[in-house]
């Protein structure tokens, strides 16, 4: 997948999805300039260095998410990340997943939610 991709995925979102999303990846955006976004599991991916480590998406029964992982597989190497805020389920030590129900909520976590990228960042790199 490639960048364009990205704006072919977005051009079919409709328009309270396109806002959300748009909003999500600009959080996303704002903690590192070098994101290289791309389209991975149907949804917006920013990896670093080419490895992938926080994918956007849209839930089936309303609202969205944002996953905060090392890659697709879960890796058995004894990786731990500190969620003190508790803002995301932690399915596995390297899987988080913040989800949102609506722009109200996303405004209210933002602040929260950019210091959790940037851990996840810094963690992962």
């Amino acid at each position: 997948m490639t960048p364009d991709d990205v704006a072919v995925w977005l051009a079919a979102q409709d328009g309270p999805n396109r806002r959300r999303i748009d909003r999500l990846r600009a959080l996303v955006r704002s903690v590192k300039a070098q994101w290289v976004e791309t389209i991975k599991w149907n949804a917006p991916s920013f990896a670093l260095k080419g490895e992938d480590r926080v994918t956007l998406g849209v839930e089936r029964r309303g609202g969205w998410r944002l996953v905060l992982h090392r890659g697709a597989a879960v890796r058995g190497d004894g990786f731990a990340f500190e969620d003190p805020a508790r803002l995301a389920r932690w399915p596995s030590p390297d899987r988080g997943v913040v989800q949102l129900r609506d722009l109200a909520e996303l405004d209210s976590r933002s602040t929260a939610l950019v210091d959790l990228v940037r851990r996840w960042v810094e963690a992962t790199a």
